[in-house]
């Protein structure tokens, strides 16, 4: 599997390609591309990769994460996939948009596939497994492909820090509970992306994140 990293919009998020190079597809994870420019670039690596999209996939529905999610979501005919329990999030987007300054291109659309629990979607040979983590947003989840040894937690967990837990149904007991029930019991080599700042693994979490001891 491999991992191609995008850091777009004003905050700046991660925004995720991940493919199988045998089968060339693909999945793009929170596409928050907030000018044109960031948009062109994610088209030409997939089409330079002759990639084929296959998932358009969330790890939940703040507003950084999904700038350009009706875009990709017309462009390559796929459906959006997120939790149910974020759902409320798209309705308040023109009103995030407005507190944070930033003009909506693309008003939200609606959830077209529920990501729950124990889901499974395969990227050509590689298994990702859904794990709701709610905390930093109700309906937050992360992808685990235990193959390959690695995990995509949006908000949830970031190096050396958590996610925010003073927005809109956040809540940080949640959180922090399920972090040490979800994520922290995989194997500690396994490679953490997460929504905004760089990679990170299990293991260095454990021993230095200062949220989690």
């Amino acid at each position: 599997m491999k991992v191609k990293k995008f850091q777009v919009n004003p905050f700046p998020v991660n925004t995720y390609v991940i493919y199988d190079e045998n089968s060339k597809e693909c999945a793009i994870i929170d596409p928050g591309c907030y000018w044109d420019e960031e948009r062109k670039d994610m088209e030409k690596f997939i089409e330079d990769n002759d990639l084929k999209v296959k998932h358009l996939l969330h790890t939940h529905l703040h507003l950084d994460h999904i700038l350009s999610t009706p875009y990709f979501s017309k462009k390559y005919n796929i459906p959006f996939a997120a939790n149910k329990k974020d759902e409320f999030l798209l309705i308040d987007g023109p009103k995030q948009a407005s507190q944070w300054g930033l003009k909506l291109e693309f008003q939200p659309i609606a959830i077209e596939k529920e990501l729950n629990e124990n889901d499974i979607f395969n990227i050509g040979d590689s298994k990702f497994i859904v794990k709701e983590v709610p905390g930093h947003s109700p309906g937050s989840v992360v992808f685990y492909d235990e193959k390959d040894g690695i995990i995509f937690t949006g908000d949830v967990l970031f190096n050396s820090s958590i996610g925010r837990t003073d927005l809109k149904g956040g809540n940080h007991q949640d959180l922090i509970d399920n972090i040490r029930n979800k994520i922290l019991v995989l194997p500690e080599e396994t490679v953490v992306y997460s929504g905004h700042g760089q990679e990170t693994t299990i293991g260095y979490e454990k021993k230095f994140n200062p949220y989690l001891r």
